[in-house]
């Protein structure tokens, strides 16, 4: 249960479908964990486009009256966590503009790191901005490009922004979808029972719709979806795979291929590694859930000792009013995650984790257990220690809010009043996800603060 670090973003695109908003739609809704702010779609009919979006949940922006207006073949969609700009409606995507080619809508999953250097430069040309989006800037920057094509713009545009970026451009007769140089952020392309195509932060959005996949949109390309063609693939950058390794750690739902992989099986992996390299005697491994079930379900199968689900989650406790005191922090974690008391009194419990990031939370989950009778409490945590905070896409605390970048291991384990903490390294995460130091293909700034870009 992660509480301190979120998502950025979910993007959808469908070309060549005659329901493609509400194909869209269930999308969307296999990719809410990615995004709970609000929700967003803009179709084509060939003509216009049609949008609509608002703050909320997808099953609270849309309902059947109002996906009937938005007609057409084609639509790209999207869900909203805040990490640059602020929780309004004007921020919500997709952003939609009138200019001199017709009109567009563009989605984004990511952070631009020189998103205000931009826009300060654009607004210094008479530039008008309405949202605090870093994904505004892409708008004017696809407006005032001398290019006559909007293929050429796109790529004008892309080539002056830095950072995180998947994106899918929507206009009245072509899709396009496009991924940063380093691929932080997953994107993949996928074939519509009908024909049609689908772009998607997260291959479980294809299984709800029955889409096959086809492969990963590739970093650094741009695709371009026209009426009765295969997709068009540009290489805009020459690629330099920079995943973001947090995808298989936290975000990405366990049933989906993310970089290519399962993330069930990279998380499994990445428990069986802590159970090699940080073993201890206990009487049963649990999760906390439900980020840490997979590697728990790992961490049980290498280390022989039972696996059990001794919290239990309500999944339907919404964000609340909480007051700023300990007691009522406290009852909010009661209200979210209810101990099993027989599996774990008078045992010695593993409890395994995705990460620690503010350590209050892992605090609560502990003095809960050894309320319901543990008799120990060993914290795993399935990551290396969350030093640095993101400037991709993922909204992380500031460093003075990570507990690892100003604690040390014992220091952690005294505040969280566990019996013994341990991390997994980076160079054993890396293997559970068939990578190594020496190839580099993942961003590891959170844990390294090495930053890519």
């Amino acid at each position: 249960m992660r509480e301190d670090i979120n998502e950025k973003c979910a993007v959808v695109g469908i070309f060549g479908h005659e329901e493609a908003s509400k194909l869209a739609y269930f999308s969307l809704h296999a990719l809410q964990h990615r995004g709970q702010e609000a929700a967003g779609i803009s179709s084509s009919d060939g003509k216009k486009l049609h949008t609509i979006k608002d703050r909320g949940l997808v099953m609270q922006v849309f309902n059947e009256k109002n996906l009937e207006t938005l007609s057409g073949s084609s639509a790209v969609g999207h869900t909203r966590y805040s990490t640059a700009g602020d929780d309004s409606i004007l921020d919500a995507q997709p952003v939609f503009a009138r200019y001199d080619l017709g009109e567009m809508a563009i989605v984004h999953n990511g952070n631009l790191t020189n998103a205000q250097e931009v826009r300060t430069s654009l607004i210094e040309k008479g530039a008008i901005f309405q949202t605090f989006m870093d994904t505004e800037n892409l708008i004017h920057l696809i407006a005032k490009s001398p290019k006559d094509k909007l293929v050429d713009r796109i790529i004008d545009a892309v080539q002056r922004i830095e950072g995180a970026f998947s994106l899918v451009f929507l206009s009245r007769t072509k899709m396009f979808a496009m991924r940063d140089r380093f691929g932080f952020r997953p994107l993949s392309l996928g074939r519509l029972p009908n024909g049609g195509y689908i772009v998607a932060s997260e291959t479980c959005a294809f299984d709800l719709v029955g889409a096959t996949l086809v492969r990963d949109v590739e970093p650094g390309e741009l695709l371009i979806f026209e009426k009765d063609k295969a997709p068009q693939s540009i290489k805009v950058y020459e690629p330099t795979p920079k995943h973001c390794i947090f995808e298989y750690v936290y975000f990405a739902r366990p049933d989906s291929t993310v970089y290519g992989q399962s993330v069930y099986q990279m998380r499994k992996n990445m428990g069986q590694a802590l159970a090699s390299v940080e073993p201890i005697e206990a009487d049963v491994v649990i999760p906390v859930p439900d980020g840490g079930v997979p590697a728990a379900i790992g961490y049980s199968q290498k280390s022989g000792i039972p696996y059990e689900l001794g919290i239990m989650r309500n999944h339907y406790i919404g964000r609340t009013f909480i007051e700023p005191t300990q007691e009522m922090r406290d009852l909010k974690v009661k209200m979210k995650l209810s101990p099993m008391i027989d599996v774990i009194k008078g045992k010695r419990v593993i409890v395994v984790d995705d990460s620690i990031v503010r350590g209050t939370t892992s605090r609560r989950i502990i003095r809960m257990l050894k309320e319901a009778g543990a008799s120990e409490v060993h914290m795993r945590v399935s990551s290396p220690p969350t030093t640095d905070p993101c400037f991709y896409g993922v909204d992380t605390p500031s460093k003075d809010k990570l507990i690892a970048s100003n604690m040390t291991n014992q220091e952690i384990c005294d505040y969280i009043e566990a019996d013994s903490l341990a991390y997994l390294d980076e160079d054993s995460l890396l293997k559970s996800v068939n990578s190594t130091v020496d190839e580099e293909k993942y961003c590891t700034a959170c844990f390294t603060g090495k930053y890519i870009v």
